[in-house]
Formats: C-alpha cells, structure tokens, sequence
C-alpha cells in the first residue's frame, strides 16, 4: 500500500509531526482494527518523556518505506505500518499479484494459496484468497496450516499460474512473510512452479505500489474452493514414488518439527518409506507459534536441536532427522566416533552426535543421486548454489553427469534445466525435481533415511559414504562465519571496505583472485556478493544474507585425497583441513571487523 511522498529533514529522517501524519493516514486506510490501536497506542507514547525517544524511533522505522517486495516475496516482523507484515500490507500484495496475473495470463489465473502455523498465517491466507477472488481469479486454499513443499507441489500438480505459501520458515516468532511461485501460463520452461525471480518480482512489485488503500482493495466475502485432504494425499503419493524398496536393518530415528508443522508429516512420510521406529521430541512436536523451547527455530542455530539430540543419546537413535516450521529444509545429525578429534567442528552434544554440515548432506544425497541417474542411464543434472561446496561439481565429474552452479536461492536452483538433484548448504535439498521445484525438507527425510539404511546393510554409515565421496573428490571441508546487524548501512559499508581492501592472506595462504559478483561471474547474473580464492584452493564468499539482517561468510578447505586413503588418515586428513577453517574463519573476521 503506497503512502504519500513526505520531504526528509535536514537530518534525512522524518520530523515527529510528519511521522504521526503518515501513522494517521495509515490508520485511515486499514483493514484491521486492532493495527489501528496498536499504532495509536505507539503515537500516545511518543509523548512520554520517559520512553518517548524509544517509541518515534519505533514509529520511524515503521514507517521507514514500504516492506520491499523482491524474489523472496515479502518477509519482516508483524506489526502495522508499512515496513511490517499486517493485513494492509498482505491485502496490497495479493492484490498486486492479482492485477500483475490478469494482464499475464488469458483466462480465469489459478492460484493456490497455503499457509503454516505462525501468528496471522491463517488470516493472511483469507485475505489473499479474498482480494484474488474479486479480482477474477480461481483462489484453491489448502485446508490447514502445512509445509511448504505441499504448496510447491500443489502448485505444479494442479497446473496453477500462482502460488502463495504464508511463512516466514525459520525466522523468529515475531516475523512472518509471503512466497510466491508461478507457473501454469506465466511460466513455462524449466521454473514452472518454482519461487519468482527477476523480471517477475520487479512486475508484481509494480504493481503493489499503485494500491494506494487496504481499504478499498475489493475483497470477496466467499468464492474460494477449500481443498480437501486429496492435495496431502498426493503429495505423499509423490514422496512415496522415491522409495527405494530395499530393506535392511532396523533404524531408529530421532525427529523434531522445532514447534513447526513438520511433525505429523515427516512421521507420516517416513512410516510409508517402512521407518516404523520414529522417535519424536515430544515437546517440540505439535505447531506453536511461540517457538518456546528454541529462541531462534532454525536448525542450523547452535543449540537449537540440542533437544534432538540428548533425545538421541537416551534412545539409542541411529539417526536425527530435524525439519525447519515450514519444513522445507532437513537436518540430519549423526554418532560421530571422531567428533573429539576435530578442530571447529560445530553443532554437537558431549556423547559425539553432532550435526551434519548441510555441504555434507548436500554431498551425501548428490552422490546417491549420481550413482541412481547412472544405473538408470538417464543422465541429468546436478545443481548447488554458489556458496555450496563444490564438491557436487567434482561428484558430477567423476560420474559423467553435468553440473550447474547458481545465485543462492532455489529460485535459482530449481530452474535448472535436466535437474536430478540440487541442493543449498542451507539445510536444503531437491532431490524430486518432477514433483516439488523447490527444497523439501520431508522428501530429503525419506532420502536421507533410505540411504542410512541401505549402508547399515552393508554394515556402514553415512560417515563412511562421506569417505567414499573425498576418496573420489577429494576432501571439501566448509564452514560459516556471519554477523547480524542492526540496520542496512552497517552492512553495505562492510561489503564496500571488503572490496575496497580485501585481505591478502587467509590462513597464510596468498589470495589469488579477487571476484566481484556485483559485475557477473561465470554467466551468473550480477549480485552482491565477494569471492576470495587463495593459492591453497580456499574460497571465502561474502555476502549479504537475502532474508536476515546478516554478513555471511562461506569457507570452504580443499585437500587432495588418495584413492586408496585409510579411515586413519582421512581422520588425520580433516582435522587439519578443519584446524585450516578456523584459521581462515578468524582471519575473515579480522578483514571484516566482525
């Protein structure tokens, strides 16, 4: 929803009248009466010499600009105003997708709209629905708050323009957000039912600045068809068709839905892929929006599937297996022998399970992925996003498969043309490209548990298929430095003093090669971002995080690898590459100032 243009001050900020003239205007054009007294409320504080300053630095921030809208749709805190997620805001979205739909598409647009469990999710849907059907479109609402993966399914299994998911994944409790897929008519190439990306979100958005009011956004009081259990049914339909039929010995698995909406399906999932021991943490299983056990619901957070893992250690589990709220990303820890050697390593309980890297997943699954393509003789497509290791290009390689690099973002990676696989070190990964153009947390259970079992009939772990792989590949070792920041400056001047004086060693290795994103790199379409590379093959890639107020940091060690390598010196092999990553980690804090 545009809100008039006001000149800034001297300082470059709005004045306190402009603010409160803009809160009231706002508030005049609102759908939602309890924004409106929540705003009101945050003006009559502005008054308060106590906690007055606080209050208009509030208001200000609210009121800063409108909540962008780009490729990953819309995402920020709940509250009103315009630079917040609220009904107003959501109204102008699905009514800017609504017009941008019925100029792109010829006849009646189909659009699916889902939700998951966080605060407002299911409001935000109704609303969506609302605005679409009045703006002649054919709204199929899910039943229920549920994954991610079942909307980007449905949106290719029932051949809509549009999709639209109401979740903010993993972020805190406070936020919530809006992702769009197209496909049908608009899309029709290798993106079909994937997340938009550019010119799509730069159109949609152009769209959402011409509402000028929530409240006169037309909204259909009923017209939408509420789907049945039909939809869920085909998903696991499709989930089920990636069973491998072999059997082995039985594994017991440790899962968490972190308070998310995973719990019920990744037992249901992993019950028809003949996982029959399924361990759930109990206090983390049913839907909370309050996230109360865990301060930050991503799994890849320190601590936050520690609850997984005491569960594992009691239980004498063979495996965890932890999902995102939206359950379109997959954890897997496992009983690491080693765990005490390793220098750096990261996620882990004092028994020895710890978390695998997603660069490791993302390995393990790649290489099974490789091996099925193969034995089908189909070929294809392997695919990771730029910050991802690059040991899937080296496991492509060794088996005669292609290979595809990305921006980040499944938006990105989805599209890729013949993918049979494709994965994000962000705990996301694609391994059923026909069905879901997007990361599915629960379909990389059954995969990452079916593979778990077949090595157990060998008498081996998904450790020792990660030997396998550096045996091959050579041995990818990769880690994360990030720091969060207040606000958008003090992360672009630490992108520009990174290319104004990068640093000329990492771990006393020289850096080679500076590479600028921001001007293209190797086909890629330009974004912000840095890569380092140094004469012992280390890369560091910096860049801005795309849905958090974050500066990350991606490492990645190289070390050559003997075929013939023993599990000893494969041991003594990673414990230097991760006594390397440290050191390059520090020294990219360092550079950086973090």
């Amino acid at each position: 929803m545009t809100e008039p243009a006001t000149p800034p001050t001297a300082t470059g900020t709005l004045s306190a009248p402009d603010l409160v003239a803009r809160a009231e205007a706002w508030m005049a054009a609102d759908v939602d009466q309890g924004d409106v007294g929540e705003l009101h409320a945050l003006i009559a504080r502005t008054s308060d010499p106590h906690s007055g300053r606080v209050a208009l630095a509030e208001l200000a921030d609210r009121f800063a600009g409108p909540l962008e809208f780009g490729t990953a749709g819309l995402r920020g805190a709940m509250a009103a105003g315009p630079n917040r997620m609220n009904r107003a805001v959501v109204i102008a979205a699905a009514a800017g997708l609504g017009n941008f739909l019925a100029a792109d598409v010829q006849g009646t647009p189909r659009v699916v709209v889902g939700f998951d469990a966080r605060h407002r999710s299911a409001d935000f849907a109704r609303d969506t629905a609302a605005v679409l059907v009045a703006a002649g479109a054919e709204v199929l609402l899910l039943p229920e708050p549920g994954p991610t993966p079942v909307l980007a399914f449905a949106v290719r299994h029932l051949s809509a323009d549009a999709g639209v998911m109401v979740t903010a994944s993993h972020n805190p409790a406070a936020d919530n957000g809006y992702k769009v897929y197209l496909g049908g008519r608009v899309v029709t190439d290798a993106g079909q039912g994937a997340q938009i990306v550019p010119p799509y979100d730069a159109l949609i958005a152009g769209e959402i600045a011409l509402v000028r009011a929530a409240k006169d956004v037309p909204r259909a009081e009923s017209g939408w068809t509420v789907l049945g259990p039909e939809i869920t049914d085909a998903y696991h339909a499709a989930v089920a068709g990636l069973h491998d039929g072999a059997t082995g010995p039985r594994l017991r698995i440790v899962t968490t839905s972190l308070h998310g909406v995973g719990g019920e399906a990744v037992a249901r999932v992993l019950a028809e892929a003949g996982f029959t021991d399924v361990v759930p943490v109990e206090e983390q299983a049913e839907p909370d929006p309050d996230f109360p056990t865990v301060a930050f619901p991503n799994p890849e957070e320190p601590g936050a599937i520690d609850m997984a893992l005491a569960l594992a250690q009691d239980s004498h589990a063979d495996l965890v297996i932890a999902n995102d709220p939206d359950a379109d990303r997959c954890a897997v820890a496992v009983l690491d022998p080693q765990y005490g050697t390793y220098q750096g390593a990261e996620t882990a309980s004092s028994q020895g399970w710890r978390m695998l890297h997603g660069d490791e997943v993302g390995m393990l699954l790649g290489w099974d992925a490789a091996e099925r393509a193969v034995s089908a003789g189909t070929g294809g497509t392997l695919a990771c996003s730029i910050v991802s290791s690059r040991a899937l290009a080296a496991i492509a390689a060794a088996h005669g498969l292609e290979h595809a690099t990305t921006l980040t973002g499944f938006k990105w990676i989805s599209r890729t043309p013949g993918l049979v696989f494709g994965y994000e070190e962000a705990l996301g990964y694609c391994v059923d490209p026909e069905h879901v153009r997007d990361k599915d947390g629960l379909s990389a259970a059954v995969a990452v548990a079916q593979l778990a079992r077949r090595l157990a009939a060998q008498g081996r772990t998904l450790l020792d298929l990660l030997d396998d792989v550096a045996r091959a590949c050579g041995l990818h070792v990769t880690g994360q430095v990030s720091a969060r920041f207040d606000d958008q400056d003090g992360i672009g001047s630490t992108m520009a003093a990174l290319r104004t004086s990068p640093p000329s060693t990492l771990a006393g290795s020289p850096v080679d090669s500076v590479s600028d994103l921001a001007e293209g790199m190797d086909g890629l379409p330009p974004t912000d971002g840095v890569v380092l590379l140094t004469a012992d093959d280390t890369r560091v890639i910096v860049r801005p995080s795309g849905t958090e107020p974050k500066v990350k940091c991606y490492i990645e060690v190289v070390a050559p690898v003997e075929p013939d390598a023993s599990a000893a010196a494969l041991s003594e092999a990673r414990v230097a590459a991760r006594d390397r990553l440290a050191r390059v980690g520090a020294d990219v804090r360092a550079a950086l100032g973090l």
